[in-house]
């Protein structure tokens, strides 16, 4: 063999007619196939199609989306809940300033936003070490 033949990078998926099954999608966004079926019911939006077999069968928008969704959950602490209104609200373009007529939050680009997350995210955490201090007492 030839060492000019190419190989496909191991950590991308060959499509299937340019569908991805579960397993391929559960290694993407490294999440269990059985959270991807329970995404399937917390999320209106994210619908793969299914094969004649009845296999799901995930688009690239399905895959950006289950990317988008482990983001919002696992790395910016929304609740499944705040995640699906805020990706609905997204969809829509909806969002709207707060209930007191005051101007919108920060966008998420704003790096005043990510300061406070940050700062947010940090204080959740330092909580969190001094509950576990408590319980051990």
């Amino acid at each position: 063999m030839s060492s000019s033949a190419s190989v496909p990078a191991p950590e991308q998926p060959e499509k299937e007619n340019g569908y991805y099954q579960i397993g391929d999608v559960s290694r993407l966004a490294n999440v269990k196939p059985f959270v991807l079926r329970f995404w399937e019911e917390e999320f209106p939006m994210l619908q793969p199609v299914k094969s004649l077999s009845g296999r799901r069968l995930y688009r690239q928008e399905d895959v950006d989306l289950i990317l988008r969704i482990r983001r919002l959950l696992y790395d910016e602490g929304f609740t499944i809940a705040g995640a699906r209104r805020f990706l609905q609200d997204t969809e829509n373009g909806t969002a709207e300033p707060n209930a007191k007529g005051e101007e919108p939050l920060p966008s998420a680009e704003s790096p005043t936003a990510d300061l406070n997350r940050k700062i947010l995210l940090d204080l959740r955490d330092s909580l969190r070490s001094f509950l576990t201090l408590l319980e051990r007492k």
